[in-house]
């Protein structure tokens, strides 16, 4: 049998004025962006901590510093590029991911299928394989209030070789 990993991710950022609205890889017409050091896509951020959790591999945080000039204003699509990279030495790949963000406005329905494909092409894999759904709070807490955007993501890895480094 070979060995599975199940990785959970979380990310959550506050609305700001004068920024681009970028989810899953994808500018979307809305008055407000996200608030981040990089393009602040939590959609993307939660992906990513999903996959580095499930090889054991920390965090963004700790793959890429929110101190480290080199990441403003990066484009999060271009990160997780890199986190597919890890994967692959790791000796893993991907099989399933399935996230859902967590917000008021706007809605996800007409832009779902471009973040699926913008995923799975910067994860190397096809988009059946990349889950992407949206979800209301009925107006309760911070994203209930419209003060920001939460996204939560599972991903599900399997070993298919020995890593290249120990």
């Amino acid at each position: 049998m070979s060995e599975l990993r199940i990785g959970l991710g979380y990310d959550a950022h506050a609305f700001a004025e004068g920024r681009m609205l970028v989810l899953g890889g994808v500018t979307i017409p809305h008055p407000r962006g996200l608030f981040g050091h990089s393009d602040a896509d939590v959609l993307v951020h939660a992906i990513m901590d999903a996959i580095l959790g499930a090889m054991r591999e920390g965090d963004i945080g700790h793959h890429f510093p929110d101190a480290d000039m080199r990441y403003a204003g990066i484009s999060s699509i271009e990160l997780l590029r890199q986190v597919a990279g890890i994967v692959t030495r790791n000796g893993y790949r991907l099989v399933d991911v399935d996230a859902v963000l967590v917000l008021e406005q706007p809605r996800i329905a007409p832009h779902r299928e471009a973040m699926r494909e913008r995923i799975a092409d910067a994860l190397g894999v096809e988009p059946r394989r990349v889950g992407v759904k949206a979800t209301t709070t009925e107006g309760l807490g911070f994203e209930g209030r419209g003060e920001g955007v939460a996204a939560q993501a599972v991903v599900l890895l399997e070993r298919i070789g020995s890593p290249d480094a120990p």
